[in-house]
């Protein structure tokens, strides 16, 4: 075989397994590959195709790591309109629209699967089939596949057509590219985007992060993803589907009810809501939707009520359509979610980093189960998104029945000339003052480590085996501490007395001992763990060595410009100025006064330009991520270094190599889109052992 049939073979068979993956994965719930093996494949398909574009194809599993960057959604026409629901709201409703459904089946004489042709309406209502499914609370999207492959996809739009997004759908993974099994002609299949209650905490996490704006619901968040000109954006959010129904389709496709649709959507590949049952009659129905009532609170996405659809198609086709709705289905909505109430006061909480959130304190109200009366208002920003002002009548929703959050401003009295919300100049907790940033939403207490709303986690993290490493200071021990008021920072940790921790519950003269001595044998580290160890925001252990390389004392850190800190490798302009301010602030210095006259050293390291090291990984920027089986990431990074080589925090195009464990996120997807080579632990290991050798 020709060096390109090889290369054609190969690039057939990782797709063909990358497809299976993704099936066994989303559809079956029986994972084939590891998703350390998934990255690798997909990182050799994606290398392939692009050393050789002609192999390139649409249907390929490449396309979803996104990329392409649109000026405007165009639109697309649906071949079939693609329809609402009707909707009912009590069990009354739905008495009545079973009842309806019967006596236009009854008219057409279309009663099929029943023991008798004479029957009554009342009667047909007790027996009639039905398909009943979740309501997902997402985004409608309409996919056209031909022969198998998938062609385009579009919102609902106005039901006619909708907005083509197609780059963006391609790039969610439960999405096949290629059906399975032998597909129609052409077939249009409709589907509900969501994200899942994790998959939104983690969205907004990152947007918290990044600086930039929360998304109000995962609704929301969805429909925004699926929004992105830059489709390598959606690429990187959870996205998920379920497939629910069916347009226009050529003849060679036939399925003669509902549930025998979704079972040919489950051979083609296409993801199904586990939760779908065929029940009989209004009884049914009624079970149904009272089993997802109680289920809801405990699923992982939202729903906002229950569809219940005629299972014969010859039933269907008899009861045909009403305006834009068909007359064979109906949404059955659960009760509202949303409350209106009063906002007594606005004020602000220091979190466990410093972050200043203000917090809505309402007049108490029932909602989804749940009395409220404290909503996070998370940022500026959401505050100004919502005008929110003492005194406002707002609403309150609780997000995927679990959190409870301000939707909008209902209603504001304009007799009560209500003055719009602001931060205090000070922390409300230590008094220091706030750092606002125009780049960051958040809000920052500038007390790092004199803050008591901070202390727990500031000594926690102190204590950690990779900063001071003092053995024996975990959660509960430092609670004690602090309520006893034995220490107020990590400073006061060196004052420790064995008798005074003898006096607490659960210490012996032997444990209060031996934390003494860890405490003690903590003052002899190095400067690149004291530094980590003070917990700066930003700086991790890459940055806090990078410093460390750079600097000889925190005095000389002190006196440290921002612009020499930008210069300093792996240190951005927001890195440098949170130093800068970490060591301007006064009472910060106070403590490290304190610490260095309590005796906490380390040995001077003597600088080595890189090019005047003859080590076999000079020139290396590696980058690890994920969780190793057989070392630590912190032991492999010290081998890296080691060796040479520059270890980040972070990819960039600077990186030549990332080593990936178990889990490893975002850094070997960017990394993947970069096409910087990405080694297994087994590959890790053989490049180390060749590189020890040489």
């Amino acid at each position: 075989m020709t060096g390109l049939g090889a290369t054609i073979k190969r690039v057939a068979e990782l797709r063909a397994e990358l497809e299976d993956a993704n099936y066994r994965y989303y559809v079956l719930d029986d994972p084939n590959l590891t998703d350390i093996e998934f990255d690798l494949r997909l990182r050799e398909l994606t290398q392939l195709e692009l050393d050789h574009p002609e192999l390139k194809s649409a249907d390929s599993p490449t396309n979803k790591v996104g990329g392409a960057v649109a000026d405007e959604f165009s639109s697309i026409q649906h071949l079939q309109a693609m329809l609402s629901l009707g909707n009912v709201f009590s069990s009354e409703e739905l008495t009545a629209f079973a009842a309806r459904v019967c006596r236009l089946i009854l008219d057409s004489g279309v009663v099929e699967q029943l023991p008798v042709k004479d029957i009554s309406a009342e009667d047909l209502a007790e027996k009639l089939e039905f398909v009943a499914e979740p309501k997902l609370d997402g985004l409608a999207v309409n996919i056209l596949y031909r022969d198998g492959v998938f062609v385009s996809a579009a919102t609902r739009g106005d039901g006619v057509s909708g907005e083509d997004i197609s780059q963006n759908v391609r790039t969610i993974r439960a999405v096949p590219m290629r059906l399975k099994g032998a597909a129609p002609e052409y077939i249009e299949v409709r589907g509900e985007v969501f994200l899942s209650h994790n998959g939104f905490a983690e969205l907004n996490a990152m947007q918290l992060a990044l600086g930039s704006k929360i998304f109000v619901n995962p609704r929301n968040a969805a429909a925004g993803s699926l929004r992105q000109l830059d489709s390598a954006i959606t690429a990187s959010r959870p996205l998920d589907i379920y497939f629910y129904g069916v347009g226009a389709h050529s003849d060679d496709f036939e399925f003669n009810s509902q549930d025998a649709l979704l079972n040919k959507f489950r051979d083609f590949g296409l993801r199904v809501s586990p939760l779908v049952k065929t029940v009989a009659g209004v009884a049914g129905l009624s079970a149904y939707y009272e089993e997802l009532s109680q289920q809801r609170s405990e699923l992982k996405y939202d729903i906002d009520g229950v569809v219940y659809k005629v299972n014969l198609t010859s039933q269907q086709q008899a009861l045909g359509y009403v305006a834009r709705a068909p007359r064979w289905a109906v949404a059955h909505k659960f009760p509202a979610q949303e409350e209106r109430t009063t906002v007594l006061d606005i004020d602000v909480q220091v979190g466990r980093t410093g972050a200043v959130t203000p917090v809505a304190r309402l007049q108490p109200v029932f909602v989804g189960g749940v009395t409220v009366s404290n909503v996070t208002l998370h940022n500026r920003d959401e505050i100004e998104r919502l005008d929110i002002r003492v005194g406002d009548t707002v609403i309150v929703r609780r997000a995927g029945d679990v959190i409870p959050q301000i939707v909008k401003v209902a209603s504001r009295s304009d007799d009560l000339n209500l003055i719009p919300f602001k931060f205090p100049d000070c922390c409300p907790v230590c008094g220091s003052p706030l750092h606002f940033d125009d780049q960051l939403v958040v809000v920052r207490c500038m007390g790092d480590l004199v803050c008591s709303a901070q202390q727990k986690e500031r000594i926690k993290h102190f204590a950690s085996r990779r900063a001071m490493d003092i053995e024996g200071l975990g959660d509960k021990v430092v609670e004690q501490l602090l309520a006893a008021e034995l220490i107020v920072d990590i400073a006061s940790l060196y004052a420790l007395k064995v008798e005074s921790l003898e006096a607490l519950e659960r210490f012996a003269e032997k444990s209060a001992q031996n934390l003494i001595a860890a405490i003690a044998a903590s003052r002899s580290t190095t400067f690149a763990r004291f530094i980590y160890a003070l917990g700066i925001m930003h700086v991790g252990e890459v940055t806090a060595r990078q410093l460390s390389l750079e600097f000889t004392s925190i005095e000389d850190i002190q006196a440290a410009s921002i612009e020499k800190l930008i210069a300093i490798d792996d240190v951005g302009p927001v890195v440098a100025e949170s130093i800068y301010e970490f060591f301007a602030s006064p009472a910060n210095n106070l403590v490290l006064s304190k610490l260095l006259k309590a005796g906490i050293n380390w040995a001077m390291v003597e600088k080595v330009k890189p090019d005047q090291i003859d080590l076999p990984l000079v020139g290396e920027v590696v980058v690890v991520t994920g969780a190793l089986s057989n070392i630590s990431r912190s032991e492999a990074q010290q081998l890296l270094r080691d060796l040479g080589a520059k270890v980040t925090g972070s990819v960039s195009k600077k990186t030549t190599k990332v080593i990936v464990g178990d889990a490893p996120g975002s850094k070997a997807t960017k990394a993947q889109q970069l096409g910087i080579p990405i080694l297994s632990e087994k590959e890790f290991s053989e490049w180390l052992e060749q590189n020890q050798s040489n």
